[in-house]
This record gives structure tokens, sequence and C-alpha cells, in this order.
């Protein structure tokens, strides 16, 4: 069995077809389909139903995923792992954030912990939507993921393979330019929507449905980016639904008012997510530093 089936197997799913798929893998599709054909004969079963009209996976190919996927990422882990240990550089943090938590948590939390104890590591973020910072930890190629939490909106981070620890609270709330607050822009719009990629997106929709609040109109603009949806707020574009950290200023000096009462907010909790199995030293040493200060920040 040759690995690189496996990420064959996964791109398809990722990518959403088989054409697409090679061309990310920078493969001819006939040359890739055969290589799906090896892993199909491998297994022993289809891996994919090819009477449908997009590309599904068959209950074996949904069994394969999580192992794919988690055997990818322990491949990465181990050549990272073998890397530093011929290295003699400082080993490197991966952080995946979501925009708005990038801006906003993550550097007066990193602060907090290097005031109790120096890191020995350099550290590399990167800041995406939740979806993109889903599939860099499902790849392997992040540590550590701070998000946003709700416990009605489904993450692709399953229970089994990844854990997390909670860093703090968030509020997600209507908020619009001042020229729009009496006007009922609250009911009427216009709306300002996150994207589907966003992770902002999936609570808010998870959250209304839970209380079966009716679905907004037609939103006049969209993006996955909280900051750019609050930004396009400020200007009077219309009425966004913004975490509290990101627009807390904002507030303050009036250049945003906060719409409708409490039982408009969404509350959320922030994350720190990472899997379950064993990761480089560096890494290991981090968690048990964020672990004790969670620990702490409880008994205060």
């Amino acid at each position: 069995m040759d690995a690189t089936w496996l990420e064959d197997f996964v791109a398809v799913i990722r990518e959403g077809g088989f054409s697409r798929a090679a061309d990310q893998r920078a493969i001819s599709q006939p040359a890739f389909s055969r290589r799906i054909r090896c892993l199909e004969e491998w297994v022993g079963t289809p891996l994919f139903d090819r009477t449908a009209r997009s590309v599904q996976l068959t209950p074996a190919g949904e069994r394969l995923k999580p192992f794919a996927e988690e055997i990818l990422r322990q491949l990465e882990t181990g050549r990272r792992d073998a890397l530093n240990a011929a290295q003699t550089s400082t080993e490197t943090l991966l952080f995946a954030s979501t925009h708005a938590l990038s801006l906003t948590f993550f550097p007066p939390w990193l602060r907090a912990l290097e005031s109790r104890q120096a890191l020995m590591s350099s550290i590399q973020l990167t800041a995406d939507s939740m979806q993109g910072c889903e599939r860099l930890m499902i790849d392997g190629r992040a540590q550590f993921l701070l998000c946003h939490v709700h416990p009605a909106a489904a993450s692709h981070l399953s229970a089994d393979r990844f854990r997390s620890v909670v860093l703090g609270e968030d509020v997600l709330m209507p908020v619009a330019a001042p020229s729009l607050a009496g006007t009922g822009a609250l009911e009427n719009g216009p709306f300002l929507a996150y994207s589907d990629a966003s992770g902002m997106g999936r609570i808010l929709r998870a959250a209304w449905e839970e209380g079966r609040r009716p679905p907004l109109a037609e939103p006049a603009f969209s993006s996955h980016l909280a900051s750019v949806l609050a930004m396009m707020a400020r200007d009077g574009r219309g009425v966004s639904w913004s975490p509290l950290s990101l627009v807390a200023d904002d507030l303050q000096a009036g250049r945003l008012v906060q719409l409708g009462g409490a039982e408009d907010e969404v509350r959320m909790e922030i994350h720190l997510f990472r899997p379950r199995a064993r990761q480089l030293r560096a890494a290991e040493r981090f968690w048990e530093q964020v672990q004790e200060r969670v620990a702490q920040s409880a008994r205060n």
C-alpha cells in the first residue's frame, strides 16, 4: 500500500471530484484514477459510488475516511519529529486560528502565557476561515487550533481524534452604525452575512435553528471574515452579528451600536484544539503549560 493512494483518496473528498483532485495533485486524470483503483483493490471494495452524479463515498469509503486522514496526519507528525531530531534549531509550534481571534485574542493570550514561563519554541500562526483551519488540523499541518465553539454547531474535529480546552468566552451580537439605530434594521436589514466557510456563520445558523429563529432575508453583502463585516457595518452598510471581542472598541467609541437585546445574542466559548495522538515534544510541553494556566484560572 502506497501512502500516495491515501493522499489521492483524501484529495477526491476535499476537492469534490476526480478531475479537480487530479489537477490539485498535478497528475493526469487517467493516472489519478488508476491510483484510486489500486487503493480500492488493496482495500478489497469500491470506495466511491461512481453511478452518482456527484462524487459520493460508499459505506466502505466512509469508514476509511477518518483512518486515512489520521494516518496522513501521523505521517506528517513523524516526518517533522524525525527532522527536528536531526536539527539543532528550535522547534516551531504550528497554530491555526480563525481570523477574528488571530487579531483580538491570540496576541494577549500568548503574552500572558509567556509572562509566566518563556516559550522555548518559535511560533508559526496561520489565520484562515474555520473550514480552512479544520483542514489544516486534519491534514496535520497545524498542531493547535484557536476558534470559537457553540454546542449546537457541528465541527469536523471529531471528539475521538481531537480534544480541546476552554480559554475564554465571547458573544455574537447584532451591531450597526448609529445612523441605522431605531430604523428597524434588525428586523428588516440590510443584513451583512457570513459565507459558508465561516465558523461564525456556522455558529449563528446552528444557534438560530436551535432557538427556532426565522432565517434572515437575502443578505446585502457576505464574507467569511468577521472583520470585514464589522468594517461594512461601521460604514453604514447594514447589520452584522459581530463578536464582542472584535467590536468592543467600536462600541465604546460610538462607531457602532448594539441592536436588540440579550435574546438576540449568541454566547460562545473560545477553545484551543489539539489532536489526541502524541505530538512533537515542544507541542506537548506547550499543551502542559496551557493546561496549567487553565487550571490556575479555574482556581482563582
